[in-house]
C-alpha cells in the first residue's frame, strides 16, 4: 500500500501524472517556440513535473537509485523555475534561467518515459535489453539533442511581456 492505493494503483496514478506532465509540457514549450506564455498549460506542466518528482519517492525502496537523483534533479530544476517564472516574473536573466530550467525538466520526464518505454515494451526491450545497446542510446541521444535544439530556438524567440506571473 502506498498513500492508501495499492502499488498497482499508485503506479497507474504516478504514470497518468507523468503522462500529463509530458503533454502539458509539450504544449508549453510550443508556446515558447511562439513567444506566447499559455499560462495555464504552463502551470500544469510545473503541477504536474513536481507531482511525478514527488510521487516518485513514494515507491518502496531501500537504496538510492538511479530513478531519485533524477527526481533530485527534477525537483531543484523545477523550483528554479518556479522562481524564475512567478518570483521574478521572467525580468532579465530570469527569462533564459527560466527557459533552460523548464526544457531540461521536461526533458527529463521524456527520458525517463524512454527509459520506461525500453524496460516494459516488448518490441523495444528486445532491441536493447541493457538500455546500452544503438536502438537506445540513438533514442536517448536524438531526444536531447532536439531538446538542445528547441532550447536554443526558445531563447531566442521567447519574449513575453514583463511580470509574466
Amino acid at each position: 500500500m502506498v498513500l492508501g492505493m495499492s502499488l498497482a494503483t499508485f503506479t497507474l496514478v504516478h504514470v497518468v501524472i507523468s503522462l500529463i506532465g509530458i503533454g502539458a509540457g509539450l504544449v508549453a514549450m510550443v508556446g515558447l517556440l511562439t513567444s506566447n506564455p499559455l499560462r495555464g498549460w504552463t502551470a500544469l506542466f510545473l503541477l504536474t513535473t513536481i507531482l511525478t518528482s514527488v510521487t516518485g519517492f513514494f515507491f518502496p525502496f531501500v537504496k538510492l537509485l538511479p530513478s531519485h537523483m533524477v527526481g533530485i534533479l527534477s525537483l531543484i530544476l523545477l523550483a528554479v523555475a518556479l522562481v524564475a517564472l512567478y518570483g521574478r516574473g521572467l525580468a532579465g536573466i530570469w527569462r533564459p534561467v527560466y527557459i533552460v530550467t523548464a526544457m531540461a525538466s521536461l526533458w527529463l520526464n521524456v527520458f525517463v518515459l524512454i527509459v520506461q518505454a525500453f524496460q516494459k515494451v516488448a518490441l523495444l526491450h528486445a532491441l536493447a535489453p541493457n538500455q546500452n545497446e544503438p536502438p537506445f542510446l540513438a533514442a536517448q541521444g536524438g531526444t536531447l539533442l532536439l531538446f538542445a535544439l528547441i532550447t536554443i530556438v526558445a531563447l531566442r524567440r521567447y519574449h513575453p511581456l514583463p511580470r509574466f506571473a
